[in-house]
């Protein structure tokens, strides 16, 4: 019995990882609306370079593990990073970690969304960051990278907003550069297929 139970959990929490990959499934290049207490952003997911890490996201939003979390880390030259964090810095509930697809040949480019990670270059989860800048450091070289897996296609202007932003230490997180007014992001929308 207890063979069956578990067979059947890991059925069920293989679906809810492959969920993104069921989100408009024939749509190479998904749309989605990030609503954010400093205004809306949108991005154009990137399929045909990371089906794996786009899908992973999707999935993230399908549950909308995203809606009400934080962008914890602003360095206004560098990356906004969210994804990971609740309101009350609490890390949100991970799914398994993707395979890493930094050798898709997209660059780290200014206003381009990528798949943050541990060290581990396959530790990928829930957490994203945008890239502020062009950032050839995080390209794959002789290590990994960061996959880029999208890019803004409206609503750069919210990131000069937010780059004015104050930052500092935080104590819950032990990390500098955490915006001291709270970053928002109140949810993820995927949009109609074009």
């Amino acid at each position: 019995m207890w063979k069956s139970l578990l067979a059947v959990l890991l059925v069920v929490s293989g679906a809810a990882q492959a969920a993104g990959e069921f989100l408009q499934k024939d749509n190479l290049f998904p749309r989605v609306r990030f609503e954010t207490s400093a205004g809306n952003i949108v991005v154009e997911l990137d399929r045909s370079k990371a089906p794996l890490t786009v899908n992973n996201f999707l999935s993230y939003v399908e549950k909308k593990a995203y809606d009400g979390t934080l962008f914890h880390r602003l360095e206004p030259e560098f990356v906004l990073q969210g994804g990971g964090y609740d309101r009350d810095l609490k890390p949100i509930k991970d799914l398994k970690p993707v395979f890493n697809e930094s050798g898709n040949g997209v660059k780290n480019r200014l206003y381009t969304i990528a798949m943050a990670r541990q060290n581990d270059p396959h530790s990928g989860t829930s957490q994203f960051f945008f890239n502020l800048n062009d950032n050839p450091s995080l390209d794959p070289g002789k290590n990994w990278g960061y996959a880029v897996f999208g890019s803004v296609v409206e609503g750069t202007e919210v990131f000069d907003k937010i780059k004015t932003l104050e930052t500092g230490y935080n104590e819950t997180l032990g990390w500098e550069n955490v915006p001291k007014k709270p970053l928002v992001l109140n949810r993820v929308i995927l949009l109609p297929a074009q």
